[in-house]
């Protein structure tokens, strides 16, 4: 806002002016006071000018309607929707969100720098805004095997650029706490550019958390209790309460959406797949949940437009206010967060959940455009064809270690299972104890690295799943009940150069391709829903357990940051010791 515009804002807030837009007799979202208040709302130039009483060059009249501050979604990862960022834009903003934080982590593990260029550039059209925080973890953990990496001074000449806001997810918790050169330069760069650094710390506790909170870091989105959440708001942390398809955090961490600690804390997706964007929401879905649960609805939206905004120190945004940007969302109550119209800089985009515009042709233009800058992102699969022999574990001994899965959280348990007979025959398969093999196969660099354990928890009966999406080095990652089906679903991934793929009697019976990266789609946002739905209930039908989603799910069991313990390309992981364990031992 130059000193000329200023000028005009201000006669049309002191009534000398008409404003641009007058939107009259709405019920408005006081983000300062958290109460509703009746008034009218006066923009000029995209922004908001006044509230109070108004008359306007145009007028729109929103009697029994409510006006909230636009969404923002404070920790995500784009390319973990399987959209591309326009079909994305075209699933969110209809429901209020006008801005997302995004990490590019996933598709930087798998190109680097050029993985981020890739992203800014695909984004850079939107109506909303995208703003980056930059990967300090590529890869995640010493154990990993990515497709680059990226030091401090790859990061370095980004940090001028306003639509980067600071460094994303430190995930190596254990290596800030160490003093890792590397990751105390990268928190270092991004303070020194007046930038946020965000954090990661799942279970951190005591000494270990105070080290981690004096490096830098200044928010946690991995929080899993109300107590575990205290202890990080008390030591300045600003707590991001996740609600994903994979991670379900809002209902433990409820307490937190209560006065005063709901001040320093805010709502994030981290990972929504498409389905659930469609028929839940985005950001509305969180608040209506928190609503539903008993939190304050005011309150509830507070932390998702001004908390979000204060916690990434953007002024102007997040609130009904003079001087704020109009980024606005029309409701239709407050227990519904029904938006049913969403003003971006004072200009109607969306309403009744459809985009005012459509941007087809464009998008077509750009991916073309971008598929020619950027080939390497479109061919980076690197391995032989898949057969099922690779899945055989060489020596079987008397007992064996499970990934154990946890219901609607990330954190995995290790699980000592005695081998049985049957066992013996199948190569460590027992589906009557819902012990399972899983496989990693590295699919960068033609190491031909493949990663052998077995998980319980997941529910399969026959058949295999398979995924190019396997936080955070999205290598192929694998999980079924026989070799052959095994081999079948990965192949499948692998020949789609990135996909996701459901195999039953040796025959891949669904799935999607995901050739941006290996994580994203080319197909608009209702064929993906449409590819996805016939995936999701062919795992049904395999015995897949309705308690997790059978694909972010299995996409984390390979993440070596979270606990307990973990499978990649170099083996079965114990977290907290960040060292390479026997899958099977006597």
């Amino acid at each position: 806002m130059n000193s000329m515009n200023k000028k005009a804002l201000l006669s049309a807030a002191a009534g000398r002016t008409l404003p641009d837009l007058v939107l009259k007799n709405a019920q408005i979202v006081n983000v300062f006071t958290e109460q509703l208040e009746q008034a009218d709302v006066a923009i000029t130039d995209g922004y908001i000018v006044g509230v109070g009483r108004y008359c306007g060059q145009r007028e729109i009249d929103l009697s029994g309607k409510i006006i909230a501050p636009c969404f923002m979604d404070g920790h995500m990862h784009l390319e973990s929707s399987l959209l591309t960022p326009l079909e994305y834009e075209k699933a969110v903003l209809p429901r209020g969100t006008a801005a997302v934080m995004a990490d590019p982590h996933e598709i930087a593990n798998v190109a680097g720098s050029k993985g981020i260029d890739f992203m800014m550039s695909i984004t850079k059209n939107l109506d909303m805004r995208v703003y980056y925080t930059l990967s300090p973890c590529v890869p995640s953990s010493p154990l990993e095997e990515p497709g680059c990496r990226l030091d401090a001074a790859a990061l370095r000449p980004y940090y001028p650029n306003t639509q980067i806001l600071g460094l994303a997810e430190v995930m190596n918790s254990a290596g800030v706490v160490a003093a890792d050169p590397d990751l105390l330069q990268k928190i270092h760069d991004a303070e020194a550019a007046g930038k946020n650094v965000d954090g990661h710390a799942p279970g951190l506790s005591g000494q270990e958390l105070c080290a981690y909170v004096l490096a830098g870091v200044r928010t946690d989105h991995e929080c899993s209790s109300a107590a575990e959440g205290l202890e990080k708001l008390r030591l300045g942390l600003w707590i991001m309460i996740r609600e994903g398809t994979a991670a379900k955090n809002l209902e433990a961490l409820l307490p937190l959406c209560q006065p005063p600690y709901h001040n320093r804390c805010l709502f994030v997706t981290d990972d929504r797949h498409p389905e659930e964007l469609l028929r839940e929401g985005h950001m509305d879905a969180i608040i209506r949940q928190a609503v539903s649960l008993g939190a304050d609805p005011i309150r509830a939206i507070k932390m998702c437009t001004y908390n979000t905004a204060q916690c990434f120190g953007l002024k102007g945004c997040g609130a009904v206010a003079p001087g704020y940007r109009a980024d606005l969302a029309v409701l239709g109550s407050l227990s519904q967060i029904d938006v049913q119209q969403v003003f971006l800089a004072g200009s109607l985009v969306a309403k009744n959940g459809e985009m005012v515009k459509s941007q087809a042709s464009t998008s077509a233009n750009d991916l073309r455009s971008l598929k020619e800058q950027y080939p390497t992102i479109w061919h980076s699969f690197h391995l032989s064809p898949i057969q099922p022999e690779l899945f055989a574990v060489k020596e079987l001994k008397n007992k064996m270690r499970l990934i154990g899965l946890k219901a609607h959280e990330l954190l995995t348990e290790e699980i000592i299972a005695e081998v049985s007979p049957q066992q013996r025959e199948r190569n460590g398969i027992d589906v009557s104890r819902d012990i399972l093999k899983t496989a990693v196969l590295e699919r960068h660099h033609h190491t031909g690295h493949i990663g052998l354990g077995f998980v319980r928890g997941y529910g399969l009966k026959r058949g295999a799943i398979a995924t190019s999406v396997a936080h955070d080095s999205h290598n192929i990652i694998v999980i079924g009940c026989s070799h052959a089906d095994m081999a079948a679903a990965a192949e499948r991934v692998r020949l789609l150069e990135g996909g996701l793929a459901v195999a039953d009697g040796g025959e891949v019976i669904a799935e999607l391709a995901l050739p941006i990266g290996g994580l994203m789609s080319e197909l608009p946002l209702k064929q993906i829903d449409a590819q996805m739905t016939q995936l999701k209930k062919a795992a049904t039908r395999l015995g897949v357990s309705p308690a997790i989603d059978p694909f972010m799910t299995l996409s984390f069991v390979s993440l070596p940051v979270i606990p307990q313990i973990r499978l990649n390309g170099r083996g079965l992981i114990d977290v907290q010791k960040n060292q390479i364990i026997d899958v099977t031992f006597d």
